[in-house]
């Protein structure tokens, strides 16, 4: 990021500072929140988000107008004040209002980047979904863009916040319980991907498709597209790796205190299912090399999983036993006999009825729950504290990086080096070229802004 663009970030946050301390001037304490992109998740983190802190919900942000209306009235019954948000049908317009405090990002994968990147440059600290970005170089500005603004920002990788998780990493990993670690396993084998092959047809009404559209290549509207299978497609995401890898990786790398890996090499296709529209791979391998240590990644959505207990897990092999873990407990088995260590989800019901409900009207994982409450503590926390939260933007980059470039690697045919430093392949040109896409006029990549 050039000066200019540090000087007009520094900017804009020094304007929404002085608005927040007028705000709190006069009398108005809490945090002032605002969601963009009002769909499963973006519901599923603001209302766990509410049920830790009583926020204020100040704005709205999405280009579906019947899903904008819903959660409008839904946090009006749920926030203290019982206000109505404000609604916008687009971002910059609702951060434009300069005052709010926290902004959460919970749009398509394509649209990640230039939201969170505008919402720390207008002063806000930022909770953004995962993938970080669709591309390695636009996650990379975002980081760029966190440093430079100063700006508090969490991924949504909430492994690092579930409850058993934490527990496993006390009790079996920096317990030196496993021995020499030098293999790992990640994988997933939901039958997540579409299976359908609808008709196009011309977008409804109530959905502005061309902003939805935004950065990403104009493809013709169907049913897949909108509002939860849009991940069948490349041009929104990264497949399955880009998805669900994220999840896994990241919470191995945060369990061994991994960084970058050296090399990174995948292949796969679609090997079963060609009757469906997606166009992500049904079928793929990859493998993320790290100093005396490799992490495999399997998918298939298709056929059956090899241990229907762990159908998506990360399984960790030491010298002296394996650890297995996933959203739902975790087991450790020491090599040779001895005793077996298990744990489980935490489920807090009791605690937070509106869990409930939550899951029958929006799917709340109920599993999932007390992880989310877990990393929006943690996110306020280190806004409170200034500090780097537990899935800062540059450990949110890395994982989602490593998986992009899975994806290229499986495309090119060959395995990639990566110079962190620099973000490029290491003698690979190609490749190199792979790690920013092209963007729709008139939006512009946020590496070349």
């Amino acid at each position: 990021m050039d000066r200019r663009k540090f000087l007009a970030g520094s900017a804009l946050a020094a304007s929404a500072a002085a608005s927040r301390h007028a705000y709190a001037a006069a009398g108005d304490k809490k945090r002032r929140v605002g969601l963009i992109g009002c769909g499963w998740y973006g519901k599923c983190d603001l209302l766990q988000l509410l049920n830790i802190e009583p926020v204020e919900v100040v704005s709205l942000c999405d280009v579906d107008s019947n899903m904008l209306s819903e959660a409008a009235d839904l946090f009006a019954t749920r926030q203290v004040s019982k206000q109505r948000p404000r609604t916008y049908g687009l971002y910059s317009e609702m951060l434009a209002e300069h005052d709010l405090d926290i902004v959460l990002v919970a749009t398509p994968d394509h649209w990640h980047a230039l939201p969170m990147i505008a919402a720390v440059q207008s002063g806000a600290d930022v909770y953004v979904q995962k993938p970080t970005g669709v591309d390695v170089l636009e996650s990379k500005a975002m980081l760029d863009a966190a440093r430079a603004t100063g700006r508090v920002v969490q991924v949504g990788t909430q492994r690092r916040s579930t409850p058993h998780l934490i527990e496993a990493k006390q009790r079996v990993v920096d317990a030196g319980l496993l021995g020499k670690v030098a293999h790992a396993e990640v994988c997933c084998y939901y039958h997540m991907r579409a299976k359908k092959n609808p008709p196009d047809t011309a977008p409804p009404a109530y959905l502005d498709y061309e902003t939805w559209t935004g950065p990403a290549p104009m493809r013709p509207y169907n049913e897949l597209v909108h509002p939860r299978s849009w991940r069948a497609f490349m041009e929104y995401g990264n497949g399955i790796v880009g998805d669900m890898c994220v999840h896994m990786l990241d919470m191995v790398r945060w369990q061994l205190g991994l960084g970058w890996p050296k090399r990174i090499s995948s292949s796969g296709g679609i090997y079963v299912d060609h009757d469906s529209k997606a166009n992500i791979s049904d079928t793929q391998s990859a493998r993320f090399e790290f100093d005396e240590l490799d992490i495999n990644w399997t998918h298939r959505s298709w056929g059956n999983a090899p241990d229907p207990e762990w159908p998506w897990a990360g399984i960790i092999y030491g010298d002296r036993g394996t650890l297995k873990l996933d959203v739902h407990k975790y087991e450790f088995t020491p090599r040779g006999g001895g005793q077996k260590l298990t744990g489980e989800k935490l489920i807090e019901t009791d605690k937070y009825p509106t869990d409930v409900a939550d899951q029958k009207d929006w799917r709340l994982e109920l599993h999932v729950a007390s992880a989310i409450r877990g990393h929006m503590q943690d996110f306020l926390d280190a806004i409170d504290g200034r500090s780097k939260p537990i899935a800062d933007i540059e450990q949110g980059h890395i994982s989602s990086a490593s998986c992009i470039m899975a994806n290229v690697s499986m495309d090119l045919g060959r395995s990639l080096e990566f110079d962190p430093a620099s973000h490029t392949i290491v003698g690979d040109a190609e490749a190199t070229a792979k790690l920013k896409r092209s963007y729709r006029k008139p939006y512009v990549h946020p590496s070349q802004a």
